[in-house]
């Protein structure tokens, strides 16, 4: 039986598809630090990042809702996971972009928002990110000269926000703008870590 030109080509296709192209591996990682709007804007900065995605972890209540959490109830933060090239860049790299983006020596939330659900922390997937969690808070610590507030805790359950949370940066620009500034975070990022703030970023917003 003859093969049409057509049927040639979807063959090949097909085979390609399935023995010629293999899915780019990803890694993943989660970080809380304070409000997630401003932390997965931050993190979409961050080269070899590859997704975002706004969600809370940490809490006692399955499936929470924004209005749940806002409570301070449920045990949640708010936090980002980031799904990133391991080719590109790597958790410790990301780690040293989350300390230099956040304020670590306040315990209780960040810059204007307060409240359990904006308490900073790291939650590792394996051990092999726990010991690096641990080994930069460390670091941080000498080179801040202060207690670090940090969490470091392995992770739980991680729960996506709503959709409207997810690229709050880019798809309510204005809100976020006017948020970001009236908080004042990136001039109390600024005072802490001078020249280093937001290090590892290509620029934020």
């Amino acid at each position: 039986m003859r093969k049409s030109k057509l049927g040639i080509a979807v063959t090949v296709a097909a085979a390609a598809l399935t023995f010629g192209v293999q899915a780019k591996e990803t890694a993943v990682a989660i970080f809380a630090g304070g409000c997630f709007w401003s932390i997965e804007s931050d993190f979409d900065h961050a080269p070899g990042v590859l997704d975002t995605t706004s969600g809370y972890i940490g809490g006692h209540v399955a499936n929470p809702t924004y209005e749940q959490v806002s409570t301070e109830t449920t045990g949640h933060r708010e936090a980002v996971r980031v799904t990133y090239d391991p080719a590109v860049t790597s958790y410790e790299k990301l780690l040293a972009a989350y300390w230099h983006m956040t304020d670590p020596t306040d315990g209780q939330g960040q810059f204007c928002d307060y409240g359990d659900s904006y308490r900073p922390g790291l939650f590792p997937l394996d051990k092999a990110q726990y010991d690096a969690a641990e080994a930069s808070k460390g670091q941080v610590a000498k080179e801040l000269g202060k207690p670090i507030a940090t969490t470091i805790a392995m992770a739980s359950q991680f729960y996506p926000a709503e959709d409207y949370h997810q690229n709050f940066w880019k798809t309510n620009s204005a809100h976020y703008k006017a948020y970001r500034a009236g908080c004042g975070k990136n001039a109390k990022v600024e005072a802490l870590w001078g020249k280093t703030a937001f290090e590892g970023l290509n620029g934020h917003e």
